[in-house]
């Protein structure tokens, strides 16, 4: 059993899905990025605080954490505020290509270990009409780009090269390196 540091029902489902027991566990950090901060070490910088923050509540079991954040021409693009912050990064992303960026971190008995995702998605051109929709629909409220791959938004994405799991908040992938190389994990 391992703690997920995190409140994400998508990264949940993930852990379900290749079959790591887990216990939910969010933990609250600061997610402001930093005045000149790249993107890459934005990522890791919030993955590996909510996983000292995990691991601080918990120091006895394995704790893992997560961060994904949507990065067009080295800007980060967070949650969206509200409907016209949405609107406005829909259609900033709209007809173009984007980077999405998930780090993941384990803090286990041997020791702190942490891996970065990286994938490029490419959106469709959108109208204002349909990324208003959408927002009405209420999935990209909590989303960071405003959209999210595994629900409606997948209708705006053309093309994807890299992580699907990780553009949903957990690549698997990574995840498994770290659970396996702690002995956690056996495929």
């Amino acid at each position: 059993m391992i703690i997920l540091a995190s409140q994400s029902p998508r990264r949940r489902e993930l852990l379900d899905q290749i079959g790591v027991a887990h216990r939910a566990a969010p933990v609250q950090v600061d997610e402001t990025p930093r005045p000149g901060e790249a993107p890459d070490a934005f990522v890791q910088r919030v993955t590996l605080d909510k996983v000292r923050a995990g691991h601080e509540l918990h120091p006895d079991q394995a704790v893992l954490a997560a961060d994904t954040c949507v990065v067009l021409d080295e800007h980060l693009l967070g949650k969206p505020r509200d409907e016209e912050h949405a609107v406005y990064m829909l259609l900033t992303l709209a007809g173009r290509g984007h980077e999405v960026l998930t780090g993941v971190a384990l803090i286990c008995s041997q020791g702190e270990s942490y891996r970065l995702s990286r994938s490029q998605v490419r959106f469709r051109p959108i109208s204002e009409a349909e990324a208003r929709r959408y927002w009405a629909t209420g999935e990209p409220a909590d989303k960071a780009g405003s959209y999210a791959v595994q629900g409606r938004g997948a209708l705006f994405i053309e093309h994807i090269a890299g992580s699907y799991s990780g553009i949903m908040g957990l690549p698997l992938f990574e995840t498994g390196e770290l659970l396996a190389e702690a002995g956690l994990l056996r495929v």
